[in-house]
C-alpha cells in the first residue's frame, strides 16, 4: 500500500492542480456547503497553500495571493459573482462539521 507520504510530489501535484480545476469549475459549491459536509472550503485550501509556502525561501504568497490562486480571480471578485448568503442551517451544519475537525 502506497501512502499519501509516499506519492510522488509530481503526482500530488497534478491531483492538487485538479481539485482546484475541478472547485473552480463548480462555483455552484458553496464555500458554506463544502465546510459543512467536508470541513474544509477553498478559503482553508488558498491557507494550506499560503502556510505550504512559507515554508519555502522566496516562494511565500501573501493569503490574497494564494486565494487568487485557488479562485482563479480576486476573491472579493469571486464572492460578488458565486457566494450567496449563508443560512442558519448552513451555518449549523458548518459549526458541527468543523468541531469534528484536527489539526491538518
Amino acid at each position: 500500500m502506497v501512502t499519501i507520504d509516499q506519492l510522488d510530489d509530481k503526482i500530488a501535484a497534478a491531483a492538487f492542480r485538479r481539485l482546484v480545476a475541478h472547485l473552480r469549475h463548480r462555483d455552484d459549491a458553496q464555500n458554506i456547503d463544502l465546510m459543512g459536509l467536508a470541513g474544509f472550503c477553498r478559503n482553508c485550501l488558498s491557507d494550506w497553500v499560503e502556510e505550504a509556502s512559507a515554508d519555502l525561501p522566496g516562494a511565500a504568497l501573501s493569503k490574497d495571493a494564494a486565494r487568487e490562486a485557488i479562485y482563479g480571480m480576486p476573491y472579493a471578485q469571486w464572492k460578488a459573482e458565486h457566494q450567496a448568503e449563508a443560512t442558519p442551517e448552513q451555518l449549523a451544519r458548518m459549526a458541527e462539521s468543523v468541531a469534528k475537525n484536527g489539526r491538518g
